[in-house]
């Protein structure tokens, strides 16, 4: 079956409790013929599944989904109205159980003082029967479930804590076994209160983790206003089709991507770049659907709809990142998969050691069992990785970076090594010609081909534009974008781009070759026309005069991209083309080396360019000469040195190398977010955001660890407090109900750490 024949689905899912519960479903998808791999998220409740339609549907992973004891919910409307009103009925649940408990509290402090025990008793148990049964009913039934499916999780250890307590307090009531000491209804109350409390606080929280991506799907206009042939008409988006005009006024949200055709305006960006500054729009500017028109009227042509879009596109990558696992995560999924068989050993073995070992109460044991029982719980190590991710991965969306999965943080963090392309990376990807020299020898060549001669050097105008171009720098120009005009790479587009604004007619070419890292070559009126760099004139037996490296030796010391010009076997001309350095790459190099990672420049380019570039922005390490395909192989070099390999590149010629990455960050540009090749994915056309990236990832792991450590600290350090290890020492112990509180407190620390990364701001950007 080819991998491109899967489909993937998203299903959200009500009713997990715990880290067991993922487990559960994870299983009863994968054991299913056909499912590829299933990931489940706590923190985001949904289950991914990719699988093969050829052998199973989508009702196929619902009805799994379903027998294992949980419901698929579909819409997010309906999604949200649910979470909403899980949270009203946990809420009236806290309400009537302390409205309950607390008295039933006072009750059982007074109860040794008074002579009717029976009476206070069966008070105690008419009152709290029927709010025990309201509070513990859905942990019941999600205990049942489990059972059902032959799991222990959390929900079956809360249902033999509280139903231990309630039980022993009926027997104790009606003094069957247990003495009239036993009458704990206070407690059941409370500890079933305190565990609702902790999961309606938990759930709170983890609808916080999930703001960004409802941030971004809010930005969606629900309706465009069409240019119609009289007047405009608005439509429900769905209805735009590529082509439309649309009319935007100031204040509305631009519908969908597009091309401005008339009028001018400042478009806030900042939703979808991270950038604060609104950016001015005007005829033929790229304009993308979400953000926000502010102060003019713009007309523009809808050039991509519906989930073509850059808002959808960056919607879908969010998701897909915050239900990934970075590796990471394997550690709670061992230790979740021993923790509830543990706890329970632990729970029986502190009943049985203090009751027959050392001789205490069978109250006493009774409390520890029970406390035991509740204060253990992997729901914060079922929560350390995926709030931190679903956080972490929808802060950077909002900062434009878009980190598509969970093992891209993970290996960020790690990083030793950066290796930058030097075009449109470093540069701004915008070459301009700035000298052209031609030779004047063989000028019989130029003249019975249509070819005039000449020599000279053309003079630089102001800010390196040429000015006063001769007719043999024209004829060199011409014959130069003659061949490129069908090539795309940068230093072409910038030869043809002159050509066209000195007004210069192209010639038609035969028999075009691209050669790779090289050049291009072709015929004109009969003669072979060599475009390219040394390398390409060595290969085609073209000598290279000394003046010519002279000459060419002087434009590249400058940093500037020489580009030499043939004619049926003679050197004809040199074209020099600077790519201006982005304002921002001295910062961004200076930030790569604040964090202690090497910078390493691998270009095509010629070596004493590509030093100078080097030099301007501070990187110590060049390779150049490369050509694309051999990237990759610089980049496996250094894999096998033993560095952790970050390679940033336009993701285009640069997908090889970017795949080969440990890390692969791609620089997008404004609506082509949905780059393959990259592991992340910047959205503006800005190093800074990969230096923005890699401090991001590294605090997202960071916090993943913090959370992990604290889990894991909570339960080394309070089960043998509950199980009454210091009791005597210090005469310490651990009530149920508190023991209830503390696990409670415990998940809901866990997500409030990974809820601080929502404010973060990586310091390269501040």
């Amino acid at each position: 079956m080819a991998e491109d024949q899967n489909k993937k689905a998203e299903l959200k899912i009500s009713g997990m409790t715990c880290a067991m519960c993922v487990q559960t479903i994870a299983e009863a998808l994968r054991s299913l013929n056909g499912v590829i791999n299933a990931r489940v998220n706590l923190a985001t409740e949904t289950a991914t599944v990719e699988y093969d339609p050829g052998q199973l549907s989508l009702a196929d992973l619902e009805n799994a989904v379903r027998e294992a004891g949980y419901e698929v919910v579909k819409g997010n409307l309906d999604r949200e109205e649910e979470r909403k009103k899980d949270l009203r009925s946990k809420k009236n649940r806290i309400v009537i159980g302390f409205a309950a408990g607390i008295p039933l509290m006072i009750l059982g402090f007074t109860a040794p003082k008074l002579n009717f025990p029976f009476a206070l008793g069966l008070l105690m148990l008419l009152v709290s029967t029927p709010v025990f049964a309201y509070l513990s009913f859905p942990i019941f039934r999600a205990a049942f479930r489990a059972l059902g499916n032959r799991k222990l999780n959390m929900d079956v250890m809360y249902s033999l804590g509280i139903g231990t307590a309630f039980g022993a307090s009926v027997l104790g009531t009606f003094e069957i076994v247990l003495s009239a000491d036993f009458m704990f209804f206070d407690t059941a109350v409370l500890l079933a209160t305190f565990l609702t409390l902790g999961r309606y606080l938990e759930d709170r929280a983890k609808g916080k983790t999930t703001e960004a991506i409802k941030k971004l799907m809010g930005l969606k206009p629900k309706t465009a206003r069409l240019v119609g042939k009289k007047l405009e008409i608005e439509v429900p988006i769905e209805e735009v089709q590529v082509g439309d005009i649309v009319v935007v006024r100031p204040g509305e949200r631009i519908p969908t991507d597009g091309e401005v055709t008339a009028g001018e305006s400042l478009v806030d960006e900042s939703m979808i770049s991270g950038e604060p500054i609104p950016v001015p729009k005007k005829n033929g500017d790229q304009v993308i659907g979400g953000t926000l028109n502010q102060n003019g009227v713009i007309q523009f042509r809808a050039t991509k709809i519906g989930r073509e879009t850059a808002l959808a596109q960056i919607i879908k990558l969010v998701e897909e990142a915050q239900g990934s696992r970075p590796p990471l995560e394997r550690i709670a999924d061992r230790v979740v998969t021993y923790f509830i068989p543990t706890i329970l050993g632990i729970a029986i073995l502190s009943f049985l050691g203090w009751y027959f070992l050392a001789g205490s109460t069978l109250l006493f044991a009774l409390t520890c069992l029970i406390s035991v029982l509740v204060i253990a719980c992997p729901c914060a190590l079922g929560l350390a990785t995926p709030t931190a991710v679903t956080v972490g991965v929808g802060r950077g969306a909002e900062l434009g970076v878009l980190i598509k999965t969970g093992e891209a943080l993970e290996v960020s963090g790690k990083l030793t090594t950066v290796v930058l392309d030097k075009t449109g990376t470093l540069t701004k990807g915008n070459p301009e010609v700035t000298d052209i020299k031609a030779w004047g020898e063989n000028e019989e060549l130029f003249s019975q081909n249509g070819f005039l001669s000449g020599e000279g050097n053309v003079p630089l105008g102001e800010r390196g534009i040429l000015r006063n171009l001769n007719e043999s720098e024209k004829e060199i120009l011409r014959l130069a974008a003659s061949v490129e005009k069908n090539s795309l790479h940068p230093l072409a587009e910038g030869i043809v781009n002159k050509a066209r604004a000195e007004g210069l007619e192209l010639f038609e070419v035969e028999d075009l070759d691209t050669l790779g890292g090289k050049g291009v070559r072709a015929r004109v009126r009969g003669k072979e026309v060599l475009v390219g760099n040394r390398s390409m004139f060595r290969d085609s037996k073209v000598e290279i005069s000394k003046e010519l490296e002279e000459q060419a030796g002087e434009f590249e010391a400058e940093g500037k991209t020489v580009v030499l010009i043939g004619v049926a076997g003679s050197p004809r001309g040199i074209i020099a083309i600077t790519d201006l350095l982005k304002e921002s790459s001295r910062k961004a190099i200076r930030g790569f080396k604040e964090m202690g990672l090497n910078a390493m420049l691998v270009t095509g380019d010629n070596r004493i360019t590509a030093g100078a570039v080097a030099r301007e922005v501070g990187i110590e390490r060049v390779t150049a000469e490369v050509l694309p395909a051999a990237k990759a192989g610089e980049v496996k070099k250094l894999q096998a040195g033993g560095e952790i390999v970050a390679f940033i590149g336009d993701g285009i010629n640069d997908a090889p190398a970017l795949a080969q990455a440990d890390v692969g960050i791609a620089i997008g540009s404004g609506t082509d977010v949905a780059i393959e090749s990259g592991d992340i994915v910047l959205i503006r056309d800005d190093l800074v955001d990969a230096v923005a990236a890699i401090q991001l990832s590294k605090k997202v792991m960071s916090r993943i660890k913090q959370n992990l450590f604290w889990a894991f600290a909570y339960n080394t350090a309070l089960v043998p407090v509950a199980a009454g290890i210091l009791y005597p020492i210090w005469g310490i112990t651990l009530k149920p109900e508190w023991a209830g509180l503390a696990m409670a407190l415990s998940s809901v620390t866990v997500v409030s750490l990974s809820l601080m990364l929502k404010g973060y701001m990586p310091p390269i950007r501040k």
